[in-house]
């Protein structure tokens, strides 16, 4: 087996990031493990993505077309075994999301696979591939190997790998895929939209994160001409958006967005609650301000300081004037 297969996400029109982000991913497998790069998309208007999907370092775009204009987990896990079995792939790379986990497991297990969920790393030992994922409620971070399996399938993190941005030369070829008994399996009932936001934490590069350290709704306004001020992204921890304080676009953690493209996080009140930790703690500089000294945030920050976030903030804002 050899060569490493991609299977593209899309929604309600809309090709999902992750899917460029495994093409990222695939060029640094692709050193190691040799042969072609491809990627399956499927579902009722696939071809549509194959344009976008043509990246640099992709041989081959397989579409699959189906008569359903929604997601279905029968149907994905079936073209990805069709492709699978055709083109013998070595790994096979799925985005971490909520319509990935919805067949991933099944697929490695009608493979006989190796299988990871949420991968954050990608890397080669003597045994061959090794890849990087939380562990322990995200405490630690956990390497594994795959002894024995001649492919191995993942589920990728987004906001995780970069993107290429040049387009390529892929070819483009149809995928039958037998979707007789298919039907049925599931319905579709509907979608419910996210609150509008053009809060993108996920690609942030600077971000400002408020916590119940800041006491009150009321203060939320302060902290956000703060952050506008410095240049930051407003984020924050779970109990100010269950709150209604700010949008759950702003949220940062398990439950929220992980800060993947973010170089400096500044967390103001936060105590550090594991969920929180899932969505900052791999950000290279945080700057962590609480009036707590034993708060778990402490234990992932690279600047800490036991004050109240009220001076802290007087401070800033005399600093940026």
């Amino acid at each position: 087996m050899s060569g490493i297969l991609i299977v593209a996400e899309h929604t309600r029109g809309a090709l999902a990031e992750a899917s460029l982000e495994l093409i990222g991913a695939a060029g640094i497998a692709r050193e190691k493990l040799g042969g072609p790069v491809k990627v399956l998309v499927a579902g009722e208007q696939a071809g549509d993505f194959a344009e976008a999907l043509n990246r640099l370092g992709v041989e081959e775009i397989l579409v699959a077309q189906s008569g359903n204009p929604h997601f279905d987990a029968a149907v994905m896990e079936e073209a990805i075994l069709v492709a699978a079995r055709a083109q013998q792939p070595a790994l096979i790379l799925i985005p971490h999301s909520a319509s990935g986990g919805s067949f991933a497991a099944a697929v490695a297990v009608a493979l006989g696979s190796g299988f990871a969920a949420d991968v954050i790393g990608i890397g080669f030992a003597e045994n061959g591939l090794t890849v990087t994922r939380a562990g322990f409620g995200n405490k630690v971070n956990v390497e594994l190997d795959f002894p024995g399996s001649a492919c191995v399938t993942l589920t990728v993190r987004g906001a995780t790998f970069k993107a290429p941005e040049g387009a390529g030369s892929a070819t483009i070829t149809p995928l039958a895929v037998p979707l007789e008994g298919l039907a049925g399996r599931y319905r579709h009932v509907g979608f419910e939209e996210a609150p509008v936001s053009d809060v993108d934490i996920g690609k942030a590069e600077f971000i400002l994160s408020i916590g119940r350290g800041i006491q009150d709704e009321k203060n939320v306004p302060r902290f956000a001409e703060l952050a506008k001020r410095l240049g930051a992204t407003l984020g924050c921890s779970r109990p100010v958006a269950d709150s209604g304080w700010l949008p759950k676009p702003h949220q940062v953690g398990l439950t929220g967005k992980v800060a993947g493209n973010c170089k400096l996080y500044i967390a103001l009140g936060i105590s550090g609650a594991v969920q929180h930790l899932h969505g900052m703690k791999h950000v290279e500089t945080i700057i962590a301000v609480n009036t707590d000294a034993n708060a778990p945030i402490f234990n992932v920050a690279t600047h800490g300081c036991a004050m109240d976030v009220f001076t802290f903030a007087d401070a800033l804002e005399q600093c940026v004037g």
